[in-house]
């Protein structure tokens, strides 16, 4: 590890939320108090996660930080809390979205897509209302015509099998990660290929007048690995595949087991 490398030379914290700083859907009391604490220490604090913007700004409030710049969407978005806009925002090819569609529409499975202020979940049956966060809209069939997408996900073997065949015609222009969702079941994130955690950790860091080799990332998917490239230092989840480990330059313990709190107790604080 270089000097520009060493933890008195990090500036900020990018971390990514599903198993990464939450427990499925819950932040625990060790990762806010410790990421807080990192906040009022002077450390910027972007949150990464391949979900929707609207979801890391209830954790930033839960957490009591404000002035967040937000990598969402896998990448494909970067949102700033303090101007309340967009300084990065990638969507997937219309004629690969038509065809995702008509797949997810097809066959059973559950699949979300995220456009500009909500996300579309096609499910076969209607969620209760308490299920639906206010950004969330229920369809039974994801709408043929509209907005194009920053992010979709797809749920159900069977339907994931299909669309990953259907991609090796789209490789140059969509990227697909498999990732494990709040449920624990196996979830495909579909992107544009111009989107990934990385350049979005650019724009961001630009945004903050920083530079990517200040940034300690965390994470745990594949998802994180280019972001986990750009920054100074990188932290692996300890439930996090051995491609993820390799990536990075430091380890911690699963997120089960508060790993970010114990990163930044025992390194930064």
């Amino acid at each position: 590890m270089t000097d520009s490398h060493s933890i008195e030379n990090m500036k900020a914290l990018a971390i990514d939320l599903d198993g990464t700083l939450l427990i499925g859907e819950t932040l625990s009391t060790a990762n806010r108090i410790a990421v807080k604490k990192a906040s009022d220490a002077g450390f910027h604090v972007i949150i990464a996660t391949a979900r929707w913007r609207q979801l890391a700004q209830r954790i930033a409030r839960e957490i009591g930080i404000t002035a967040v710049p937000i990598i969402a969407c896998s990448g494909a978005q970067v949102y700033c809390t303090e101007i309340s806009s967009d300084i990065f925002d990638v969507r997937l090819p219309y004629d690969f979205v038509s065809e995702l569609y008509r797949i997810c529409n097809a066959n059973r499975c559950i699949a979300s897509a995220t456009v500009d202020s909500h996300t579309w979940l096609k499910i076969d049956k209607e969620p209760a209302a308490e299920f639906l966060s206010e950004e969330m809209q229920w369809v039974d069939q994801l709408p043929e015509h509209g907005q194009l997408p920053r992010i979709a996900t797809v749920q159900g073997s069977e339907t994931i099998a299909i669309v990953k065949e259907m991609h090796k015609n789209w490789l140059d222009q969509v990227n697909i990660f498999d990732s494990i969702g709040p449920s624990g079941r196996i979830v495909i994130t579909i992107t544009a290929s111009t989107a990934d955690k990385g350049l979005a950790l650019e724009k961001a860091c630009d945004h903050i007048n920083i530079k990517t080799e200040q940034v300690i990332a965390f994470g745990d998917a594949d998802n994180d690995i280019e972001m986990f490239r750009r920054a100074g230092r990188s932290v692996a989840m300890g439930q996090a595949d051995d491609s993820v480990k390799s990536a990075a330059t430091d380890l911690t313990t699963a997120n089960t087991e508060d790993g970010v709190a114990r990163f930044i107790e025992q390194q930064l604080l």
